[in-house]
This record gives C-alpha cells, sequence and structure tokens, in this order.
C-alpha cells in the first residue's frame, strides 16, 4: 500500500480550491516523480491502482481533481462548469502548479506526466508551453480532429452560451461529441458489455454507480474542451514542443475517442512533424477506451514502467 496524501491550492480561475493527491512509496524513498493528468467526467482517485503500481516501482505520484471534477467541485451545480471561455486556460495553469510545487519539492528527479481522454489533449497543449524540463510525456486515450471541426463546434457553443448562459448543459452538445464511432458502444452503462469505456463490466459498473462520473458538461466545460482540441490540431502550435522529449502514444484500438486508432496514428505523425524525435505508438488489440481499466490492464502498467524505465536509463547515460 502506498502513503496517500491530499493537498489544496488555489486554481488558475482565482476563486476556486482545487483538490490534489499524493502516493508515496509505502516503504523506501521515490527515485522520480509521475504526475497524472485525469479525463472528462472523473477524477484523480480513479487512478489510485495505478498509481500504487507505480510506488511500488519508486514513484511519487501526483495528480488533482480538474476544475469542475471530483472534489474541486463545491456543490453538483459545479460539476461540469470550468470558468466561462477560459477553463482551457485554467486548466493548464492548474498542471502546471501541480508540477511546479512538485519539482520544487524532488529537484533534480526524473519527471513525467500522463494526460488520458481530455487530459491527453490537455497535457498535448500544455506541452507547446511547459516541455521543458521533463522527462517524458504519456499520451493516453487521445484524439485528432481537423482544426475547422473543431472550430465550428466552438462557434456552436458561443452562439449557445449567448442565449442560454454559459452553465447551461446542452443535450444537442453532448451528442454531437460523442457520434460517429461512439455509436457502436453503449454511452450510458444500461449495456456494460458493450460500453465504450472498457471490456471490464465490473469497471464499468462502478463507473456509472458514482455521481462524480455521470454529470453532464456545461457549455464551459464544452468551450474548454474544444478549445483544447482546435489547438491541438494547430501544427504550428505542435512544433513549439521540445524536440528532445520522449512522448508515448497509447490507446485501445477499439477507443472511439482515437477513431478506433486513427487518430491516435494522425496524432503520432504530427509530432513527428513538428519535429518531436522520440514518439512511441502503442494501440492495444480489442482495448477500448480506459486502457488502464481494461480486463488485462496489468499489460498496460508493465509497458508504461518498461518504456519510463527504458527513458531514464538512456538519460542516465546521456549524462554520464
Amino acid at each position: 500500500m502506498a502513503k496517500k496524501e491530499t493537498f489544496r491550492f488555489l486554481s488558475g480561475d482565482g476563486r476556486t480550491m482545487i483538490h490534489g493527491v499524493r502516493w508515496r512509496p509505502d516503504k523506501g524513498q521515490h527515485q522520480a516523480v509521475f504526475q497524472i493528468v485525469h479525463g472528462m467526467v472523473e477524477f484523480i482517485d480513479r487512478y489510485e491502482a495505478f498509481a500504487e503500481y507505480l510506488t511500488e516501482k519508486g514513484f511519487l505520484v501526483v495528480g488533482h481533481d480538474h476544475l469542475g471534477h471530483g472534489d474541486s467541485v463545491v456543490t453538483k451545480e459545479d460539476w461540469g462548469y470550468m470558468a466561462d471561455k477560459s477553463g482551457g486556460v485554467c486548466m493548464i495553469r492548474d498542471i502546471h502548479r501541480v508540477r511546479a510545487a512538485t519539482q520544487r519539492q524532488n529537484e533534480g528527479m526524473p519527471y513525467f506526466i500522463l494526460g488520458h481522454s481530455m487530459g491527453s489533449y490537455l497535457l498535448r497543449r500544455y506541452l507547446t508551453r511547459y516541455g521543458s524540463g521533463l522527462s517524458g510525456a504519456v499520451i493516453m486515450g487521445t484524439g485528432y480532429a481537423p482544426a475547422e471541426k473543431a472550430g465550428l463546434a466552438l462557434g456552436m457553443i458561443r452562439v449557445a452560451a449567448a442565449l442560454k448562459g454559459w452553465r447551461f448543459r446542452c443535450p444537442l452538445m453532448e451528442k454531437a461529441v460523442f457520434s460517429g464511432p461512439f455509436r457502436e458502444f453503449s454511452l450510458d452503462g444500461t449495456v456494460a458489455e458493450n460500453s465504450w469505456l472498457t471490456r471490464d463490466v465490473s469497471q464499468v459498473r462502478t463507473y456509472y454507480a458514482d455521481p462524480r462520473c455521470t454529470f453532464h458538461f456545461t457549455l464551459s466545460g464544452f468551450y474548454a474542451l474544444m478549445e483544447t482540441v482546435f489547438y491541438d490540431a494547430k501544427d504550428q502550435y505542435a512544433a513549439r514542443i521540445p524536440a528532445d522529449l520522449p512522448i508515448l502514444l497509447a490507446s485501445g484500438d477499439r477507443d472511439p475517442v482515437g477513431d478506433f486508432g486513427k487518430g491516435v496514428r494522425l496524432t503520432g505523425q504530427q509530432l513527428k512533424r513538428a519535429g518531436v524525435k522520440d514518439v512511441s505508438v502503442k494501440l492495444y488489440r480489442d482495448y477500448r477506451h480506459e486502457i488502464l481499466n481494461e480486463t488485462d490492464k496489468e499489460i498496460v502498467y508493465q509497458d508504461i514502467a518498461a518504456w519510463v524505465a527504458k527513458v531514464m536509463r538512456r538519460g542516465k547515460r546521456d549524462m554520464e
């Protein structure tokens, strides 16, 4: 078992106290740091099993609940609400506040960040500004949408917000986001065996039984997401990611977010085109969206740990 600590800090929105968690190795000192950036409509404690696995490998693991998520909300009305049109920027600031504080306390240690789903898009945006000084990044459950498509969605959200306000929960926007390849799956947990999340039925039932995983995004939440997707689609921004930063793209080949692998490959191609020298793409056969909660999740755990160990060995050799 890992030693678990909680902490709070002021969000980039200037008003919300963000809930964070640290997991430390139960025995011995940690040798590196691993930060986790969670996805849409979930919370950081869902990663506890993976965090405990990493602490056994000698990592300090840290993460937080985004604006509008988990224990970073005061009332249920705040679930899915970020900060009107600035939610994306605020979430990037929050990721960096966690990293900056953690790095100050662990100076000189290798530092890795993983972003899943919405967190993968946020991480890709984050790396364009704060990628320097990281040892590596794991982009998990990501996808690719043309800037034109994301830009159209942003326009629709702005119009809806002008009519209904930024806290409005718009069923039409939700249907638009969860369309296309999502139609092959159950999206509400009613058919757990055919969930888009994972083939592990127990994980699906646990997810949909938790109110922290079943709320609906406000227009501000969708704006933060689509603004980030729009940003990530631009090659000129991807070119700002440090060329020497090792990046692992990991997803299921039955993940609708990544268009069954197509969007993941396109993202890998974009990063290479942008000049990133070390880009690895791993697609897990028959795995769906949450590969850390799949029936064979231990394989993913081991693969990520092996990739991190390889990066750390190479970094150590380069310093000698």
